[in-house]
């Protein structure tokens, strides 16, 4: 089949768990652009049931091949700061091979359930696959309670050039800042180390953590992320490249005044 074939049939196998989505489903043209964000739409509004091993197989072809086309950048090719150990890289963190891209999570850890939003966590799950959540899902039924801001996960990639995700929760600003957010932003970052020199891993990438949707100021973020991460390179000798991955030229600015 095509792909617009292939992403109806998606669309239709998805439906038929969620009929109540149809009403809506039919407000969507049959272009692909258009049958693809219902696609994203649905797959974001999915709760953790169990997968249908011929939709896997169907999605996995899919992303892979969405993935492919982005291009995948090597984090090895990448030009190093100041320290050769650290990258400063402005783009889509899910292009990234890194041993693991960093998520910026909310306390639930199963993914953004806003449809087509444009967090990174809604962009990490609907480049990854249906997989992820239920992994995600799996790691929180056995904990039992929500996941701490400071706190980090790790799992399986699936259809992301990376081989890891690794899911942490950043403190959420709302009345300003105070030592208390700030030290739980540091911790974000220790336990993404942490937990990446546990599993033998060489490379990291970071995204803004707390800068988005938590309202962390970003200078202030940038400065403990670079500070904590620096702190932990001493500490976490198995660990030889980490990547500060920026989306917006703010944030690429800040962290090139902090890193060169």
């Amino acid at each position: 089949m095509n792909r617009l074939e292939l992403i109806k049939t998606l669309n239709k196998m998805l439906l038929n768990e969620m009929p109540m989505y149809q009403p809506q489903a039919d407000t969507f043209s049959n272009d692909i652009h258009s049958q693809r964000d219902l696609l994203r739409s649905l797959m974001n509004i999915r709760p953790a049931l169990p997968l249908n091993p011929e939709f896997v197989k169907l999605q996995n072809e899919l992303l892979s091949t969405e993935t492919a086309e982005r291009g995948v950048v090597d984090v090895n090719s990448l030009p190093t700061t100041s320290d050769d150990r650290i990258i400063l890289w402005q783009g889509d963190i899910t292009r990234l091979n890194a041993d693991a891209i960093v998520n910026a999570a909310n306390s639930q850890m199963l993914g953004c359930f806003v449809p087509l939003h444009r967090c990174i966590d809604n962009a990490i799950h609907s480049a990854s696959g249906l997989q992820l959540r239920d992994e995600c899902n799996r790691i929180m039924a056995i904990q039992g309670h929500e996941e701490k801001p400071g706190h980090a996960k790790i799992t399986g990639a699936y259809n992301l050039p990376c081989k890891h995700v690794i899911h942490t929760i950043g403190p959420i600003v709302h009345h300003g800042l105070n030592p208390r957010l700030e030290l739980q932003l540091a911790s974000c970052y220790r336990s993404c180390m942490e937990l990446a020199a546990k599993h033998g891993l060489e490379s990291i990438a970071f995204c803004c953590i707390s800068t988005g949707e938590f309202h962390f100021p970003n200078d202030k973020a940038a400065e403990i992320a670079t500070n904590t991460v620096t702190e932990m390179l001493g500490k976490c000798t198995s660990i030889k490249k980490v990547i500060f991955n920026v989306f917006i030229d703010l944030d690429f600015d800040i962290y090139k005044k902090l890193l060169f």
